[in-house]
């Protein structure tokens, strides 16, 4: 058993029979009263993100999640399909499970699939993806980094603010956790 002042962003959790991840997890010490646990809790089976708070001495039963390194492949009807590295074994996980990392997955990209025990609950990202610009307005010329940045939509239909200097083919390294341009991949 896990205290709740132990939770940490990425931990998962049994709680009523349903298989929670942390998203995010804040001691927080009001004026008056106790200290409370202010949590982000993702749902891992239907996908429902909760706000709650908890007195930090609760306890809750860990979650065991075990990673297996995958490759995308395709996408098909409302499912998505994984080969594992290893075995070749295909796994089929519905999109709606996955529709945070959805906009992120180009096929044969590397991924870890989750599970709880056999059952598939997530995908987890690199950190950071190269995707190709295909829409975006024309480049302003002499625009540097430091200006307001423009919509641009990448191959894989994400659509990012970009800086004025980005055109269309160009490869950009985006971040996977908030969906932010981080710079210009090397070309």
């Amino acid at each position: 058993m896990i205290s709740a002042v132990d939770l940490r962003a990425g931990m998962t959790f049994i709680q009523n029979n349903k298989l929670i991840k942390v998203m995010s997890a804040d001691h927080h010490k009001p004026g008056k009263g106790n200290t409370v646990m202010r949590l982000k809790l993702k749902d891992l089976r239907s996908g429902a993100i909760t706000e709650t708070t908890m007195h930090p001495d609760v306890k809750l039963e860990p979650a065991i999640i075990e990673t297996k390194a995958a490759q995308y492949l395709y996408s098909q009807d409302q499912t998505a399909v994984f080969m594992d590295l290893e075995t070749y074994e295909q796994y089929e996980v519905p999109l709606d499970l996955i529709s945070a990392e959805t906009p992120y997955l180009e096929e044969n990209m590397s991924v870890k699939i989750d599970f709880y025990g056999e059952e598939v609950v997530g995908i987890s990202l690199p950190t950071s993806v190269t995707l190709e610009v295909t829409e975006t307005q024309p480049a302003i010329k002499g625009a540097t980094v430091s200006g307001s940045g423009k919509p641009a939509t990448l191959n894989t239909g994400l659509v990012v603010t970009v800086p004025d200097f980005v055109n269309v083919g160009d490869k950009l390294e985006i971040n996977t956790q908030d969906g932010s341009y981080i710079k210009r991949a090397n070309k």
